[in-house]
């Protein structure tokens, strides 16, 4: 199971970032564009993973743990390189912190009620947070050499996509949050009623 296509597909999407970044690091029209396939391919895989594993009955738990941290390896990667460039500066910076610190916060309760047995899906709006935030990253990627579309620059498109993306990680943060402190205050009620785990 751990060789099935929907893993290979999440374990190239992994080997896909470090392609992506050094495309990044490279800047010009060239290394902009060449970085943006790279990033295309990676979030192309990040559907066709999920989809085909639960097509084709292929869900494993390697494919469950793979899976997450190559989202948050490639939107870490390509946010640290975006500001590491420059694309992201100033007061932009801002909302790469905070998809940054919702993503932390987010593993570390998965990984708590993990522990518990208890599962923390994923909203609509989250889902819909991730989405904006994926294109958002591509527009910036793109930068300053893609097409002026008239109302906006792609770079633009970029970064107020980024804000919107910020926007919603508050929210859906607290939702996880606030669902994974009532997981937490009950585990230490039933630990106060229980001391001995009888």
């Amino acid at each position: 199971m751990v060789l099935n296509i929907p893993n290979v597909l999440t374990v190239s999407r992994i080997l896909a970032i470090p392609v992506v970044l050094a495309f990044i690091a490279w800047g010009g029209p060239l290394g902009n564009w060449l970085a943006f396939s790279a990033y295309t391919y990676a979030c192309i895989t990040d559907f066709f993973d999920g989809y085909l594993a639960r097509a084709w009955h292929q869900q494993s738990a390697f494919g469950r743990f793979l899976d997450p941290i190559a989202d948050k390896l490639l939107v870490a990667g390509v946010l640290f390189m975006l500001v590491g460039v420059e694309s992201v500066s100033g007061v932009h910076i801002l909302p790469a912190a905070i998809i940054l610190c919702r993503e932390i916060l987010v593993s570390g309760l998965r990984e708590f009620l993990a522990e518990a047995r208890v599962g923390l899906p994923v909203s609509l709006l989250a889902k819909w947070k991730t989405t904006i935030q994926m294109l958002a990253l591509g527009f910036l990627i793109v930068g300053n050499v893609g097409p002026d579309f008239g109302f906006a620059t792609t770079w633009e498109i970029g970064v107020y996509g980024l804000w919107i993306a910020a926007l919603i990680t508050i929210i859906t943060g607290y939702d996880y949050l606030r669902a994974g402190l009532r997981h937490i205050a009950e585990a230490d009620a039933a630990a106060e009623k229980n001391p001995e785990g009888n």
